[in-house]
């Protein structure tokens, strides 16, 4: 019998950790939760110590004020190098990366260093650290593979896993292709809640009204990016890190009934795309048994319930995020690093009232404008920590 894969999970207690444990729990035979990692304690994640009894738990931030109740045999491990410790534990295979924030760029490349599979909802990973997280990942694939490490490969994807629903969905359609047979790579979008909302009125939205998502059940960061489609931003220049394709060739479309998850165009014309339910668990299934497929908790997409799929090019005078954030990758790093924690910064601001909808777009340009441009387009890790800081604490609370 094939002994179960063992996994770590960093941010336990959010909207991908929890669903990544309804997954593991659907197939207790082929994997085994060996750690957990959380900000705060919280019931969450004292049901999840109770039901899974990891090896290890780590808590960000320890709170006075929420006391947790560790299981006999359960290391415990208190601050951020906590994060650390469980990416690179021996009893490790497998590292779901669900934490926000610039804070998970240390894990990602410690389990890879360390030889783990890293499955990473995070997106500052390839955004603000592609340039670090990539060409680590190709060197750890390549002695497995027998591949080239400086190549441009696929084979990656085996070693550093993505589970965003449009970057699984460009992996599940280049199973089996060559990179070189691509020619552009079309990333899809519903639109979100304001798609045919006349630009005079963005100004008077709500975080309400935002945080309802016509498709999608995710975190409230998340939520509002998709709203103001930053998030399809941040996704372009993931896809450029992820499959080695130019900027000029990654496409948005506007796809509001949310089944087919992205496409890849080939160079003979012909178009392949992953369909499928409004459903993360899906991707985050695809992502720790590939190259297997197994049954799903998620309902099968049903084409005739569908009636129809439609398309549409994206507004960006009214969404202007989606060019800002494909401006910031065509700078470098450092732009796109500056881009995500502005980005940070303006949604926090959105949801408690002391910025404006058309505000996030103006606080991203700004900050780019600000900290993004210059020589040094390939920051070190601590130089992409430290400029975080410096954007968080320069738009906090106004300069926009």
């Amino acid at each position: 019998m094939t002994a179960s894969v063992r996994v770590a999970i960093l941010g336990s207690t959010g909207s991908i950790g929890r669903q990544t444990v309804d997954v593991i729990e659907s197939m207790p035979d082929r994997f085994r939760v060996v750690a957990l990692a959380a900000r705060t304690p919280s019931d969450v994640l004292q049901e999840q110590l109770r039901r899974l009894r990891p090896a290890a738990v780590s808590i960000s931030e320890p709170s006075s004020s929420k006391k947790l109740e560790v299981p006999s045999g359960t290391d415990r491990f208190d601050g951020p190098e906590g994060l650390l410790e469980l990416s690179r534990r021996p009893d490790v295979d497998l590292v779901v990366i669900g934490t926000g924030g610039v804070v998970s760029l240390r894990p990602v490349i410690a389990a890879l260093e360390t030889g783990k599979i890293v499955a990473t909802a995070n997106k500052e990973t390839l955004v603000a650290g592609g340039h670090l997280v990539m060409p680590l990942a190709r060197r750890v694939a390549a002695p497995r593979d027998g591949a080239d490490s400086n190549a441009p490969l696929a084979t990656p994807l085996g070693w550093l896993r993505p589970i965003d629903s449009e970057h699984s969905a460009i992996w599940q359609c280049l199973v089996g292709e060559s990179l070189q047979s691509v020619a552009r790579l079309i990333l899809t979008a519903s639109g979100g809640p304001f798609r045919d909302l006349p630009a005079d009125a963005l100004a008077r939205v709500t975080p309400e009204q935002a945080l309802r998502h016509p498709t999608w059940r995710m975190g409230a960061k998340i939520t509002i990016d998709s709203a103001t489609l930053a998030n399809k931003g941040l996704e372009v220049i993931e896809a450029h890190w992820l499959y080695d394709v130019d900027y000029d060739a990654i496409d948005v479309v506007i796809h509001p009934q949310s089944i087919v998850h992205s496409a890849v165009q080939f160079v003979d014309g012909s178009l392949k795309a992953q369909l499928g339910t409004p459903d993360m668990r899906l991707p985050i299934q695809y992502a720790l048994t590939y190259p297997d497929r197994q049954p799903s908790q998620a309902a099968p997409a049903d084409l005739v319930a569908a009636a129809q799929l439609t398309f549409e090019a994206p507004d960006e005078g009214r969404f202007p995020a989606l060019r800002i954030a494909r401006e910031a990758g065509r700078i470098g790093s450092r732009a796109t690093a500056a881009l995500i924690a502005a980005d940070e910064v303006a949604v926090a601001r959105f949801l408690d009232g002391s910025l404006d909808f058309p505000g996030i777009p103006r606080l991203l340009e700004a900050a780019i404008r600000r900290f993004g441009e210059g020589p040094d387009q390939a920051p070190d890790i601590a130089a992409l920590e430290a400029l975080d800081a410096e954007v968080r604490n320069e738009f906090a609370t106004g300069n926009v």
